[in-house]
């Protein structure tokens, strides 16, 4: 699965490096040691021993070159679509396998509440049936994704949730929970069912856009509670604790996989956009500045800078991977 979703953000480089005129001098799957190798045109293309990942090396991407096709002499705004084409197809992936999850559903949930299990606190705290929940703790609604998001980490149960009553926007004040803890982290038992959406083009369409949507922003904000402070170092997981993660949900059903690889492809796409040395954002930034000063950083500065954004990334990353072992044999 790593290895379908790093080769995707690597064949929008290689689509986009050929639509914009830039020379690829390799495209590889996989790194190590090589098994099979093949020339087509002015590119070769490698099938690699270890399959994680792949690369496209294009002409000029890290040096100076004298080629008029090479990645570093061509107009900014080319190499700014180059780079952002990795990132785009991630997400567009992420937005496909959403809309394949989709299509079989004959109807899709919302954000409105349609019957409360017995006993229900949240509706002994003021939320009613028919409520259409649009946002808690001031972040918007958009999907049963958002609210799975939301209806985490909350410390004492209790959320302000707005919802649409009667065509009417209304605040609700600290809505009680009831909340069990799992792994440190305080999670509200929903004690509500939402309505179903009967199926259409239109709501399909709908429903495949507010998804995906939603994804992103899930990756955003567990950006942000993490920076905050919201949730731990533990909460974060590195490869070995994702493919853990991914490990558990297949053995229940492979249909799991997918909203999870939806989720990576996302998040994948999202944070190499992330303004972050050696990230294709870092990338895109200095060729942002270079648009706006007329004038290129050179080549050397731009280097050292993602030479140490990279190691500062690895260093992070064996951190997480140790945390992730630990967590798994203790």
């Amino acid at each position: 699965m790593f290895l379908a979703l790093v080769l995707i953000h690597e064949f929008g480089h290689f689509i986009a490096a050929k639509a914009m005129g830039v020379r690829v001098n390799e495209f590889a799957i996989g790194f190590g040691p090589k098994l099979v190798k093949w020339r087509w045109g002015e590119t070769e293309y490698k099938i690699n021993l270890i399959p994680f990942g792949g690369y496209c090396a294009m002409e000029g991407e890290d040096e100076e070159s004298a080629d008029s096709r090479a990645f570093c002499n061509k107009k900014a705004w080319r190499r700014a679509i180059i780079i952002v084409a990795g990132a785009f197809f991630n997400l567009l992936l992420g937005f496909l396998i959403i809309g394949g999850t989709l299509l079989p559903q004959e109807r899709f949930l919302t954000t409105k509440v349609g019957e409360f299990y017995p006993e229900a606190v949240s509706e002994q705290n003021g939320l009613a049936i028919g409520d259409e929940i649009v946002a808690v703790d001031g972040r918007k609604v958009f999907s049963t994704v958002d609210l799975s998001y939301m209806f985490t980490g909350v410390d004492d149960g209790a959320l302000d949730i707005t919802v649409i009553r009667d065509g009417k926007k209304v605040t609700l004040e600290n809505v009680k929970f009831v909340t069990e803890e799992i792994d440190g982290i305080d999670y509200v038992t929903i004690d509500f069912k939402v309505y179903g959406q009967k199926k259409t083009v239109g709501s399909f369409i709908s429903q495949t856009f507010k998804t995906g949507l939603s994804y992103g922003r899930v990756v955003w904000f567990s950006l942000i509670d993490l920076l905050t402070g919201k949730y731990g170092i533990s909460a974060v997981s590195g490869p070995v604790g994702v493919t853990a993660a991914i490990g558990s949900a297949a053995k229940q059903s492979l249909a799991n996989l997918w909203p999870i690889m939806a989720l990576i492809t996302i998040n994948l796409g999202i944070f190499n956009l992330l303004p972050i040395p050696a990230l294709d954002g870092g990338r895109l930034l200095f060729i942002i500045l270079e648009m706006i000063f007329r004038k290129k950083i050179p080549e050397k500065y731009e280097s050292w800078i993602h030479a140490a954004g990279f190691a500062l990334l690895i260093l992070v990353m064996v951190l997480i991977t140790a945390k992730d072992i630990i967590a798994l044999v203790v």
